[in-house]
């Protein structure tokens, strides 16, 4: 992929451990080398990192995944791993330093809602990734985009990737789309509502009451709007525990909805989440019905079932790395249509 004007600098790609499949795809797509460096873990529980090659003013984006099901350690410990990567970047002299994080850590702990005796996570992670040396972070639709806010723009900048123009048309490709579009909450209706335009579809909600003495736990979902006889999109930015989107699954049922897919940009699929997802699609199978989910690779879930789809990222997020190392348009590349290329992990 060519920049659109004369590079800022050379683009080098670097990642910490669990965001190497993705720093790889997206190494690949660019045409652009894959810096040698490794995570170090103490006996004690320390870690750094090591580059082991020559980054002097390289425009160079350094990959982490959070999230991760497969690597054994903790989200804490992948972002300070990314900290100790964008400090060594910095300390050798890379002209400019992104952090590139699909999932951005503590992204739902944006306020206090009503509780004034906890931190805001999501400032703090921010003003760690500028202190460390960080440029610019890029990361995938963000849960609240006033987080850009808690960034010091002279330092450092958050730029969010919407997935809504080349997700939706990707599930529509696969005839997953349905004709109605629905929001798991209230929160989520202006997402809902963007695939719904996106698709040209009908849109509606549900209201769902939060158990908020109890951590991830909805009493009661309610629907809002008219799903009899239609296939519904179901939307939303992260699946943790799946409990919201099961929920809203059974009442868009009772109300004579007929196939179901679940899409979200985030699919954490935390604790219970893959036992409550599978229930509702042996329930499908039993019953006659589609029941699919599609989740982007901004969480990779290794060897997944069937009714799983992974919507693949890295050929946007390469787009992305193109257009800023060519001072392009980055909202440009977000509504090209693209090409996909194949459904891989990343």
């Amino acid at each position: 992929m060519r920049p659109l004007a004369p590079p800022r600098a050379p683009i080098h790609i670097m990642s910490c451990d669990a965001g190497k499949p993705m720093a790889v795809a997206v190494a690949s797509n660019l045409g652009a080398p894959l810096v040698r460096s490794s995570d170090v873990w103490f006996s004690c529980g320390e870690g750094k990192a090591i580059i082991d090659q020559n980054i002097r003013g390289t425009d160079l984006y350094v990959f982490q995944s959070p999230i991760a099901p497969a690597d054994s350690r903790s989200t804490y410990d992948r972002f300070v791993m990314l900290l100790h990567a964008i400090e060594a970047a910095a300390l050798s002299d890379a002209e400019w330093v992104t952090a590139v994080v699909p999932y951005f850590p503590g992204a739902r702990q944006d306020k206090r809602k009503g509780r004034v005796r906890e931190g805001i996570s999501a400032g703090l992670f921010a003003r760690m990734l500028q202190e460390a040396g960080a440029h610019r972070v890029v990361t995938v639709d963000i849960h609240n985009e006033a987080i850009a806010g808690m960034f010091d723009p002279v330092r450092c900048r958050l730029e969010n990737i919407h997935l809504c123009h080349r997700l939706a048309r990707w599930i529509d490709a696969r005839g997953l789309a349905g004709d109605t579009v629905a929001a798991p909450d209230v929160g989520g209706m202006e997402r809902a509502r963007q695939y719904a335009a996106e698709l040209k579809a009908h849109l509606v909600g549900l209201s769902k009451e939060r158990d908020y003495a109890t951590v991830n736990t909805v009493k009661k979902s309610t629907l809002i709007g008219e799903v009899r006889d239609r296939d519904i999109l179901l939307v939303d930015d992260i699946i943790d525990t799946a409990g919201s989107v099961c929920a809203a699954v059974v009442e868009l049922k009772s109300h004579g909805a007929r196939h179901i897919t679940l899409a979200c940009a985030h699919p954490v699929l935390s604790g219970p989440a893959w036992q409550r997802l599978k229930a509702v699609a042996e329930q499908a199978d039993r019953e006659g019905w589609r029941f699919r989910v599609v989740g982007s690779t901004s969480v990779i879930h290794h060897n997944p079932p069937s009714w799983y789809l992974p919507f693949p990222i890295s050929p946007l997020l390469a787009g992305v790395i193109g257009r800023i190392n060519g001072r392009g348009s980055v909202t440009g590349i977000q509504q090209s249509d693209g090409s996909e290329g194949p459904t891989t992990l990343v």
